[in-house]
């Protein structure tokens, strides 16, 4: 009976893992850049006297799809998304470089260049921070361009500091930014392309979210059932042996 409760009990709570996952998923379907996550698992035999025939569903970690979310036209000049791969670089809460793919940016009073979140952006030296000015244009290189207060023709003011890496060299952390597995700051890549005028969306599908956590509800019950039938037979035990 034991071996029932014990699988069943780890099985329900991958399951309960599982299912936060894709909650958080869906929490993030409208999201611009989210990358989807899952839970990935596997089995593992079990060692020690009495364990031979026991084997456990164990959660090896946390991956996130790479895939691109749709672009939607918002005709702001400083919503920009990236075509194809790569990440724009944020400096994170922690003061390390990041990398996301959201690209709903703004300017603050100071003049700092920041994300929706407040993150700053960085640029070929840093943070980037642009001077007094009557408008802002991002090219498709990154390049940042202001005409200043004064007026006149457009003068360039930094560039965004864009990267892309190889998928497997980074991943993504508490705060839902990318950082480095090695945890080192990437080289900037000349050939990522930027779409001024455009917002990624979040690469979340609904309507797979809700199948998969339906699903997964199915099997935390399906386990649950089982520790049930272990207990009714425990006790249906523990009466035949008081009966007798």
């Amino acid at each position: 009976m034991d071996k029932v409760l014990y699988i069943s009990t780890a099985g329900a709570n991958l399951a309960m893992k599982a299912q936060q996952v894709h909650a958080n998923n869906l929490a993030n379907v409208s999201t611009p850049g989210f990358r989807r996550d899952f839970v990935s698992s596997l089995s593992v035999e079990m060692v020690g006297d009495g364990h031979d025939t026991r084997v456990m569903p164990k959660t090896r970690g946390l991956g996130s799809r790479f895939a691109s979310g749709a672009m939607d036209t918002t005709g702001r000049a400083l919503d920009v998304a990236i075509v194809g791969s790569g990440w724009f670089a944020v400096q994170g809460g922690d003061g390390n470089e990041a990398y996301t793919r959201a690209g709903q940016l703004k300017v603050d009073e100071e003049g700092n260049l920041l994300t929706a979140g407040g993150l700053p952006v960085m640029g070929d030296g840093g943070p980037l921070q642009l001077p007094d000015r009557q408008s802002v244009a991002i090219g498709a290189d990154g390049t940042v361009s202001i005409v200043p207060a004064e007026g006149g023709n457009p003068v360039e003011v930094g560039q965004l500091k864009l990267v892309n890496p190889d998928i497997k060299d980074i991943a993504k952390d508490r705060d839902g930014l990318f950082r480095t597995i090695a945890g080192e700051a990437l080289e900037a890549d000349p050939e990522v392309r930027l779409r001024s005028g455009f917002l990624e969306g979040s690469n979340v599908n609904a309507l797979e979210e809700m199948v998969s956590f339906l699903s997964l509800s199915r099997q935390f019950e399906a386990q649950m059932k089982l520790m049930k039938t272990a207990g009714d037979m425990a006790s249906a035990g523990d009466r035949l042996i008081r009966d007798q």
